[in-house]
């Protein structure tokens, strides 16, 4: 046996003697902090920045601006029909009110001169009478009827509120008289009514005449 022989057999036997190491499993390379896991999606999804809308974001956000001022115009027709609505009513009550008026002012005394007709025919029926009757009688007559035709006037003005100021014998007062002179009496006492030259009248509780008087010293 030659010598190179005897080497290989020599390292087949050491081989065999020798047990085999297992082998390690590659310990995993450690990952860079710094990278982050890439997407599943091979198409990587971009971001919009910050501040910019999308293209479906800004046609929604138009769609709702135009139906902004459709809505708000739905909403005021309704309160616009009532505003004028209202305008016309109020006209209405302005003008008829405005007529009311004109026609109490117009026949405010349509009453009182139904009444006062009476008076004015029995004064043409008084006057119409045949003198020379009347003188027979020595206008007896003729004065009796004149005094039933006053009375019947003053009975339609009191009627109406109508009423005489007292002022013989009262105490001057100046918003019920009107003093057109003194003089000296013993029938009066100083500061009276001593004298009436005409009648003051109210109406209502309302001075509508002062009288005319004369006040005692």
């Amino acid at each position: 046996m030659s010598k190179e022989e005897k080497d290989l057999c020599t390292e087949e036997v050491e081989k065999k003697e020798t047990p085999e190491e297992p082998e390690t499993a590659a310990e995993p390379e450690a990952e860079d902090p710094g990278e982050s896991e890439a997407p599943k999606d091979d198409a990587p999804v971009e971001e919009a920045p910050a501040g910019e809308t999308t293209e479906e974001e800004e046609a929604s956000q138009e769609e709702g601006t135009e139906e902004e001022p459709a809505a708000a115009a739905e909403d005021e027709e309704p309160i616009r029909e009532k505003y004028l609505r209202l305008m016309a009513d109020f006209q209405n009550y302005k003008r008829r009110v405005e007529r009311e008026k004109k026609d109490l002012y117009s026949y405010a005394n349509e009453k009182i001169m139904g009444d006062l007709l009476e008076v004015l025919d029995n004064f043409e029926r008084a006057l119409g009478q045949d003198t020379a009757a009347a003188a027979d009688d020595g206008g007896a007559g003729f004065m009796e009827g004149m005094e039933m035709i006053f009375k019947q006037l003053t009975d339609v003005l009191k009627k109406e509120g109508l009423e005489e100021i007292n002022a013989l014998g009262e105490e001057f007062d100046p918003n019920l008289h009107n003093a057109v002179m003194t003089e000296e009496t013993e029938e009066y006492e100083s500061g009276k009514v001593s004298g009436v030259m005409q009648k003051g009248y109210t109406l209502k509780g309302k001075v509508i005449r002062p009288s005319m008087v004369k006040v005692a010293n």
